[in-house]
């Protein structure tokens, strides 16, 4: 996933979903071939010649200065996290070194501590891919307690979040308004391939969605950038039924470490009171594969 490449993608697509009407301009009743700004149009509106944004979302200028780059980004009507994904996908890359070797992820001591001290609320800590690397009792029994508890012990049976929205399809009825998860996931998956565009395990993960799930390749194309790290999500649990839960995400500075996901509900509601119970709900009685959705194809 080179970042350059990735730069280019995502100003096309961002120009894409903008029409003349959302930032002012006027057509005169034409018709458009394509829909969206034209490049013209958009370098008129960040005040940069058409030409230098032109080359810039082909992928052959590589130097915009960060004015250049929150101009462009005013004009696409970018957020703050969007603008801030802007600037990381321009930046030079680092000369001189070779791409390192992913290193295996694993749970820091005080991650584990942290975990520990969290028992008796849903909590799981997640990699930078979204692997699952460690869960507390409460954390397995709501978000996967079809999955045998231990998996996250070895790092070739770890349960992957993003793989379990898209193509398991338990992990899909858990959630009452699924594309809103699957959009959060996506969004975050964005965030990190533009961090860490050498990660070649990142980007097999991405294809491997790809071609699996026609849901993540529209998402995926659509560039949309979501850091969701506080969001409320309505679930429909087989154990306890119904509940809104507010899944919080703890992440290390700069995002180099894994993140805990938290789950909690309003004290004193049913939702609490249905976290409650699983706290109760005990060890599975064996593993159980995941069950694929039928909006996804097998590779």
């Amino acid at each position: 996933m080179d970042k350059h490449g990735q730069l280019a993608d995502f100003l096309q697509a961002r120009r894409g979903l903008l029409r003349p009407e959302d930032v002012g301009l006027r057509t005169y009743g034409e018709r458009r071939r394509v829909p969206g700004l034209r490049r013209e149009e958009l370098a008129m509106l960040a005040g940069i010649s058409a030409p230098y944004y032109t080359r810039l979302e082909q992928g052959r200028s590589r130097n915009a200065s960060p004015e250049v780059l929150d101009a462009i980004a005013t004009a696409l009507c970018l957020d703050g996290s969007e603008r801030a994904h802007l600037h990381e996908l321009a930046r030079p890359p680092k000369r001189g070194r070779a791409a390192p070797r992913p290193r295996p992820e694993h749970v820091t001591p005080a991650t584990s501590a942290l975990l520990t001290a969290l028992e008796g609320t849903p909590a799981i800590v997640m990699g930078r891919r979204s692997d699952v690397l460690a869960w507390n009792t409460q954390g397995h029994a709501l978000f996967a307690g079809h999955l045998d508890r231990g998996g996250p012990a070895e790092p070739g049976t770890r349960p992957n979040m993003a793989r379990m929205v898209f193509l398991d399809a338990h992990t899909r009825d858990l959630y009452a308004d699924w594309p809103a998860k699957a959009r959060a996931v996506v969004g975050n998956l964005r965030l990190t391939a533009g961090r860490h565009p050498e990660d070649p395990l990142l980007a097999g993960l991405v294809g491997e969605l790809i071609i699996r799930s026609p849901e993540f390749a529209a998402m995926w194309a659509d560039h949309r950038i979501l850091a969701c790290d506080v969001a409320d999500y309505e679930m429909r649990h087989p154990t306890v039924g119904a509940l809104t839960v507010t899944q919080q995400t703890v992440q290390s500075p700069q995002g180099s470490g894994p993140a805990v996901v938290i789950a909690t509900a309003a004290p004193g509601s049913p939702s609490a009171a249905a976290l409650a119970l699983l706290a109760h709900a005990g060890e599975p009685s064996g593993a159980a594969p995941l069950r694929e959705s039928t909006g996804s194809r097998p590779a």
